[in-house]
């Protein structure tokens, strides 16, 4: 009998946004390159330094040197993480392309649990927090504005906000993004659920925040995102810009279970 033909892996881009993570960004990185290299010999791991005011580019910029998959973008000035999430996406050269937060509140070594899910009937994986680590008042903003945003765009994952995501770069043959702010997680969901793509959710785990501080839980910061979301919410829903008829289809593993393929074919 003849030989099988061997399936190809698919390249993965995975990229950080980072603003002021000197503490998180290597152990990041490392990790990344760790867990990436058990799925695939074709990555790249890519640090998006957005202005930060402390050591984090010296510290990518080294990491860069010592690891030929790495590389570095800078940001001048601070374009806030919707501007730095552009950049990443901008930057990615591989066939899937991966992101999560340069704080460590995610573990980048659940990248796998995001591959495995990643099948012929689903254009992205997007993660839900099991649960959330953060401070009290930041839970309970954080669930007004989640529930807030969920029901005026009509999304339909469960988790808005969970930054660790992997998706087929053909998403954005027909996804453009504009938001340089955080309301770009609401900008890519929906305009991913407009155009017709197939989302898969998993459960990802949430970690304390233990170097650097939050950029979004002051007044003037949740002021401006109001502002923002209301804002897209006119463009993308009252308006109707960039609007497809075809629908798109929300997986939840918990009510849908599939065998796991083999770990470096093709997702």
């Amino acid at each position: 009998m003849p030989d099988r033909p061997v399936t190809r892996a698919p390249g993965l881009s995975m990229f950080f946004p980072a603003y002021n993570d000197a503490g998180t960004i290597a152990s990041l990185v490392i990790q990344a390159q760790e867990a990436i290299r058990q799925l695939t010999p074709d990555f790249e791991v890519i640090v998006v330094n957005d202005g930060s005011r402390d050591q984090t580019g010296q510290i990518a910029e080294e990491l860069a040197r010592t690891y030929p998959n790495v590389r570095v973008i800078h940001h001048i000035g601070n374009r806030g993480y919707g501007g730095a999430l552009r950049s990443g996406f901008a930057a990615a050269t591989k066939e899937l392309i991966a992101y999560t937060d340069g704080d460590a509140q995610y573990d980048p070594s659940e990248i796998a649990a995001l591959w495995e899910r990643l099948r012929d009937d689903a254009d992205m994986v997007t993660g839900y927090k099991i649960s959330r680590s953060d401070p009290l008042h930041r839970i309970i903003i954080g669930r007004v504005y989640h529930y807030t945003v969920k029901m005026l765009f009509a999304l339909r994952v469960r988790d808005v906000d969970c930054d660790f995501r992997l998706m087929r770069r053909e998403v954005f043959d027909r996804v453009k993004l504009d938001r340089d702010s955080g309301v770009i997680c609401l900008e890519l969901m929906r305009k991913v659920q407009d155009a017709g793509f197939r989302v898969v959710e998993v459960p990802v785990h949430h970690y304390h925040r233990t170097h650097g501080r939050s950029q979004f839980f002051n007044f003037r910061r949740i002021f401006n995102t109001g502002i923002d979301v209301l804002k897209l919410w006119i463009e993308l829903v009252v308006l109707g810009r960039g609007r497809q008829s075809t629908p798109v289809l929300f997986r939840n593993p918990m009510a849908q279970r599939h065998a796991r393929p083999t770990r470096g074919a093709r997702p």
